[in-house]
Formats: C-alpha cells, sequence, structure tokens
C-alpha cells in the first residue's frame, strides 16, 4: 500500500512538474490584455500570416475573458473586429464546443479546456467557415488568412 502511495505521488509530480516545463519552453505569456476598440469589438492590427490561426483547432484564436465571466462576450468581440475578403460585413453563430486543449487557465484544474466553434460567413461568400475560439487563454489576436479587420 505504502509502495502504491508512493507511485501515485511520484507520478503527480513528474507529470505537474512537466506541465510546467511546457509552458515555461513556448515563452508565451497567455494572459495578454486584449484592447477594446468599443463596448463590443475589440482592437485588432494585424492579419496572421499562418493559414492554420483560428481555422484549425490545433491554432486556436485566444481571446480570454472566462475568468470575469466575459469569455462568449470577448468571443463576439472578436468576431466583430473581422470583415470578410474584401471589407465585407460577416454574419456568425457558435456552432458548438469541441476540441479539448491544454490549459493552465482551466477553471476546474484538470489542465484543459473546450474550444467554442463559429461558422462564419458573407455576402456572397460560396462557403461557410469555421473559426475555433479559446476563451481561456489570451495572446494577440490576429485576424485569420482570408479575413480582413473591420474598420
Amino acid at each position: 500500500m505504502k509502495k502504491q502511495l508512493l507511485l501515485l505521488v511520484l507520478t503527480t509530480f513528474l507529470f505537474a512538474c512537466g506541465s510546467t516545463k511546457q509552458a515555461s519552453k513556448t515563452g508565451t505569456s497567455k494572459n495578454v490584455t486584449q484592447i477594446l476598440r468599443n463596448q463590443y469589438t475589440f482592437l485588432i492590427t494585424e492579419i496572421s500570416t499562418d493559414k492554420t490561426y483560428g481555422l484549425s483547432p490545433k491554432n486556436p484564436v485566444e481571446v480570454g475573458g472566462a475568468k470575469d465571466s466575459e469569455g462568449p462576450l470577448n468571443e463576439r468581440r472578436y468576431l466583430n473586429a473581422l470583415a470578410g475578403p474584401n471589407g465585407e460585413k460577416i454574419s456568425y453563430y457558435r456552432a458548438g464546443s469541441c476540441c479539448a486543449v491544454k490549459s493552465d487557465n482551466d477553471p476546474f484544474g484538470f489542465g484543459s479546456v473546450m474550444l467554442d466553434n463559429y461558422r462564419v460567413t458573407w455576402e456572397n461568400s460560396k462557403d461557410t467557415v469555421s473559426i475555433y475560439i479559446n476563451m481561456y487563454d489570451s495572446t494577440k489576436l490576429k485576424a485569420p488568412v482570408g479575413f480582413t479587420i473591420r474598420e
């Protein structure tokens, strides 16, 4: 029984230290304060060059806000800052949650959170695009490839 308890404690310690090492290796803060253009829109100043940014659950947009009960509002603030490829007004809806990702900001302490998937389209669009958003972590915001920034 003592050996099992010791093994459990050692395993827990190793995994806990491993996740801390992983976070420090990336060197990126997951708690960037976002800048508001107005109450309903974030200020975004650049378009990503990474073709997966926001368009893949492996590279979601990180808007933050969940700790302050503003996660869903921040998701909409982000989407409100986007425009179609030629500046068109976009429309969007939340398709649901999906895709667990690792996060130190998990409110339940399990180390992972779920992303929200939004379906986005604009006038004369041939397709609807999925954008994956993380409301628990927050990094510098950019528009995904194929989108522009709303004026």
